[in-house]
This record gives structure tokens, C-alpha cells and sequence, in this order.
């Protein structure tokens, strides 16, 4: 059975549930949310207790937009980016939330470049 966009969809956000009954972002230790499309990578540090966002980073910003690279290059762009502004709004650690993607490629390259940037995870 050849499984559909729709199916696997689907099981990305069941696996998401499941990983966020255990993973909760507080104001001393947000969460850092990934989320991956076909052609883009996003990232948060959120404080799901206030409900705000603290930092955010993608690589549809101006400053990414024009480096170019492939997606995994571009991912770690945007990990160190979000480490950045997340460190400038005062925060060191986190608790990373992958989204229900598989913890390789564009989302590990993410990660590898937030604790690079002195972000502990």
C-alpha cells in the first residue's frame, strides 16, 4: 500500500502529539520547535506557559534568503540564527521539540548549529 501526502501527514502529527505530552517550554527553559516543508525550515523558542514566542529564525528571511547552498546548509544558517536571538533575549538552554520529523538531515543539521552557537539542548 503506497502511502499518500495526506496519510503521512497524518502520522507526522500523531508522533507530534505523542512527543509533546512529555516536551513543554518554560520561561527558564522554552522549547525550540522545528518545522520542516518540502522546501523551507522553520524554528521557534516558545514559552508555551505564556503562550509567546521568545525568538524565531527561517530561511525565508531576507538575510538567509540570498546565500543560497542546499536545504541542510541553509538549515544550519537557521539554527544559528535562532541561537542567536534566542541568546540575546537572555536564554541559554532549551528543550528541542522536533515536530515529529526524523531527527537527521535539515533538522539535526538545526540542531547541530543552535548548540555550535552556545545553545544547550
Amino acid at each position: 500500500m503506497a502511502t499518500t501526502a495526506a496519510t503521512s501527514r497524518e502520522a507526522r502529527i500523531r508522533r507530534h502529539a505523542r512527543l509533546r505530552k512529555k516536551v513543554e517550554g518554560t520561561a527558564a527553559r522554552p522549547r525550540l520547535a522545528v518545522f520542516r516543508s518540502t522546501q523551507h525550515i522553520y524554528a521557534q523558542v516558545i514559552d508555551d506557559l505564556a503562550g509567546r514566542t521568545l525568538a524565531s529564525a527561517s530561511d525565508l528571511e531576507v538575510s538567509l534568503r540570498d546565500g543560497g547552498g542546499t536545504k541542510t546548509e541553509r538549515a544550519a544558517k537557521v539554527g544559528a540564527l535562532v541561537a542567536q536571538r534566542a541568546k540575546e533575549a537572555g536564554l541559554e538552554s532549551v528543550v528541542f521539540d522536533r515536530g515529529g520529523f526524523e531527527y537527521a538531515g535539515r533538522v539535526q543539521a538545526l540542531a547541530d548549529a543552535a548548540r555550535e552557537e552556545g545553545l544547550v539542548f
